[in-house]
């Protein structure tokens, strides 16, 4: 598999670079007040890309530090994805001309899909992903919170006729608790659509990116085990 990406994410609450357990802002951990000197570290292990999340957008919050942010995170020597509570075409001018070199849409890709194709049309189909987040073989939607009362696969496919290049599929039961990626699902997923499918949630351990590689996917999205020192990130990166 060639051009398989590992993602540090950087998840952040009032600014502040954060993991959550299942996406339940009641199970947080802190990692530290400065978003570019995370970004900084995962970089200089090698990181060609970051995956930066507003979860204060994603919870329908205030989110003016997390946007400040990620000006300071995109201000590096890195591509960025940037996600959480972009619900408007005008949310996702804003996270490109703040640097972010592609937007992830979630909730409005279940709400209002037809935005999604609108989106790919104006900004193009490289600028644009869709995050496909599930639990039980259902997606859910508004940080997590509420039932979008559709399949992971139905909405992938939905997404492919509107030129959705890319998806990242998250597990939420294994989010941030080092239970191992759920690379078949998202395995799944991609070889259904054609899509480029970057996997998401519980990646604990070089077993876990080889999973990813071995599965053919685009990219896995990693968090709590590098903050943790569960996984290498440089010799993650070297794997692939």
């Amino acid at each position: 598999m060639t051009n398989f990406i590992v993602y540090p994410a950087i998840d952040l609450r009032n600014g502040k670079v954060v993991r959550l357990k299942f996406g339940d802002p009641d199970q947080q951990t802190d990692y530290g007040d400065d978003p570019a000197a995370a970004g900084q570290r995962w970089i200089d292990d090698g990181a060609s890309w970051l995956h930066v999340v507003n979860l204060d957008g994603a919870f329908g919050e205030k989110s003016a530090a997390n946007w400040a942010a990620l000006e300071s995170i995109a201000s590096l020597d890195s591509n960025v994805q940037f996600g959480g509570g972009i619900r408007a075409l005008g949310d996702i001018e804003r996270a490109l001309n703040a640097g972010a070199n592609r937007v992830i849409l979630g909730t409005v890709a279940v709400e209002q899909p037809s935005l999604v194709q609108t989106a790919i049309q104006q900004f193009g189909a490289s600028a644009i992903a869709v995050g496909i987040d599930a639990r039980d073989g259902e997606v859910k939607t508004r940080g997590w919170l509420e039932g979008g009362g559709i399949s992971p696969l139905d909405l992938a496919k939905q997404m492919a006729d509107f030129g959705v290049q890319t998806i990242i599929h998250t597990d939420i039961s294994r989010d941030g608790v080092l239970t191992g990626v759920n690379a078949e699902k998202s395995a799944e997923i991609a070889k259904a659509t054609q899509l480029q499918v970057i996997g998401s949630g519980g990646v604990a351990s070089l077993d876990d990116i080889q999973r990813c590689i071995d599965h053919e996917l685009a990219g896995v999205i990693t968090g709590r085990a590098i903050y943790e020192g569960e996984l290498n990130l440089k010799e993650a990166i070297e794997l692939c």
